[in-house]
């Protein structure tokens, strides 16, 4: 076996410069002044291109040759095929065009964060434009290598054997219904009560309030902190995850809600296996199980009458402006269906459709279809069909309220309503498999619950196809027919 260890000292010598880059990714987000992003934004690069030339050097791919003959235990074998697509994956790109695709993404990246506030979408399409450009070239090399679409050959990136057109009749088989229960669940439900707009909610409040939180979800301190950011987002290492929120002083449910979902992220990061450390096979299995293990606590659990029930005091304790928020109006707000204009804190009815409409607009930009000067008219189109609300010359909360694209992250999107659907039959199987689990919540005994996604997707890390991990999970692959069943009686109580 000296050839796949030879491949193990390799990629555990590549997941440290992954380490360097997370952590100062990272501070780029949240700590750095301005000043620093030009040197910070090549120093990234840098990295990227020190990764790139390791891994793809010629001794590589006579190492992977070599182990491929040698008699390896499972594991291992699991191991060096991720190493193989890992390896085939970064192959197919020159040197050049890494190094200016990290480039151009930093630069995009800093100048939208003041461009977003100004509402500058001029400003943001001279950026966004060579990162297209960049991210179309690199999807063309491996539509070319993998006989695809430039656009399905960037979703295998994210989602390893998705295709676009499996996610049309997903999406599709979605949309035909979404609409029509949207309209039925804002028609149904409650009437909510506006909470006091006087109120206000100190930052230092809200952080304490989600720090508890966090510890009643097990997020481990010890490797791990809370921070801002102007995007929520989860990174760092399984070591030391770092996630941030954003918080209102007028209202703190978004920002509770999105600690709650990025602790979902984090609990998988620091549960991935330990006995693999540096290596493939103990990073998560992909993009949408990863949102699965974020909506799964968010969603599935945190939106939950039981969970927010136990929730409920937390909140009354910490701040002092909600004292007298009584459960019913709680649970009310949090489970409040209303199409709006940002994604991040849209309700699980409407969050579908803000995903659709990114997918749809994507796509077809990376193919070649549309160019990014299109991207404001198709974005209020498309809001308008699905969502029934324009964002004509609102590019702050349009087409310029997400990250992902600066960076020429295209694929990612659809990942998070797949998310949504493994959460939701995740959460199903779990309830079948310990029937009194709803109990437990209301108590805030989450312990069995972590248990069984630790046994069925944390410690599994990336030993199994998508397939096979939820076929072990669930009993099935992935089954569109639960998200809507949680939807209708959750809001329906159908």
């Amino acid at each position: 076996m000296k050839a796949y260890q030879a491949l193990t000292e390799r990629f555990q010598r590549l997941s440290r410069l992954d380490h360097l880059a997370a952590i100062a990714g990272w501070d780029m987000q949240t700590m750095m002044p301005s000043g620093g992003s030009d040197a910070r934004g090549e120093a990234l690069a840098e990295l990227s291109v020190m990764h790139h030339e390791i891994l793809v050097q010629d001794s590589t791919a006579e190492l992977i040759a070599q182990a491929q003959q040698e008699s390896l235990e499972s594991d291992m074998q699991a191991n060096l095929n991720e190493m193989i697509r890992h390896y085939t994956d970064a192959a197919l790109l020159p040197t050049e065009l890494v190094e200016a695709k990290a480039l151009a993404g930093s630069r995009c990246e800093q100048a939208w964060r003041q461009q977003r506030i100004e509402n500058d979408w001029q400003g943001f399409q001279k950026n966004l434009i060579p990162v297209v450009a960049l991210s179309r070239q690199e999807a063309q090399l491996r539509a070319q290598a993998q006989g695809s679409t430039p656009y399905d050959a960037l979703l295998n990136l994210y989602e390893p054997g998705m295709t676009s057109e499996r996610l049309d009749t997903l999406f599709g088989e979605l949309i035909s219904w979404l609409p029509g229960l949207l309209q039925q669940v804002v028609a149904k439900q409650p009437s909510l009560t506006s909470l006091p707009t006087q109120r206000i909610y100190p930052i230092s409040q809200q952080k304490a309030l989600a720090e508890s939180v966090m510890q009643l979800l097990d997020f481990n301190f010890d490797h791990g902190r809370l921070d801002i950011s102007a995007h929520p987002f989860c990174g760092g290492v399984p070591t030391d995850v770092r996630i941030t929120t954003r918080y209102d002083t007028s209202e703190f449910l978004s920002a509770l809600m999105g600690v709650i979902h990025e602790t979902g992220h984090a609990r998988y990061e620091q549960n991935l296996p330990k006995q693999w450390p540096g290596q493939p096979i103990a990073l998560a299995r992909s993009t949408a199980i990863h949102e699965s293990q974020s909506l799964f606590l968010e969603m599935q659990l945190g939106r939950s009458q039981s969970f927010l029930r136990h929730l409920h005091p937390l909140i009354c304790q910490h701040l002092t402006a909600a004292t007298d928020l009584s459960l019913d109006e709680l649970v009310k707000q949090v489970q409040h269906v209303s199409p709006g204009f940002i994604r991040v804190d849209a309700d699980e009815v409407s969050y579908p459709a803000h995903v659709i409409l990114r997918y749809e607009i994507e796509r077809s930009l990376i193919n070649g279809e549309v160019e990014v000067s299109d991207i404001p008219e198709l974005w209020d189109e498309k809001m308008q069909r699905y969502l029934g609300i324009s964002t004509a010359g609102n590019y702050r909360d349009g087409c310029m309220q997400d990250i992902h694209w600066t960076d020429g992250s295209f694929g990612y999107f659809p990942t998070y309503t797949l998310g949504a659907m493994y959460a939701a039959q995740l959460f199903n199987s779990l309830q079948q498999q310990l029937p009194s689990i709803e109990e437990a919540i209301t108590l805030g005994e989450l312990k069995p619950i972590f248990a069984w996604l630790n046994q069925n997707i944390w410690r599994q890390g990336s030993r199994y196809s998508i397939d096979a991990l939820m076929q072990q999970a669930t009993g099935e692959t992935l089954n569109p027919t639960w998200f809507k069943q949680h939807l209708e009686r959750r809001y329906l109580g159908i």
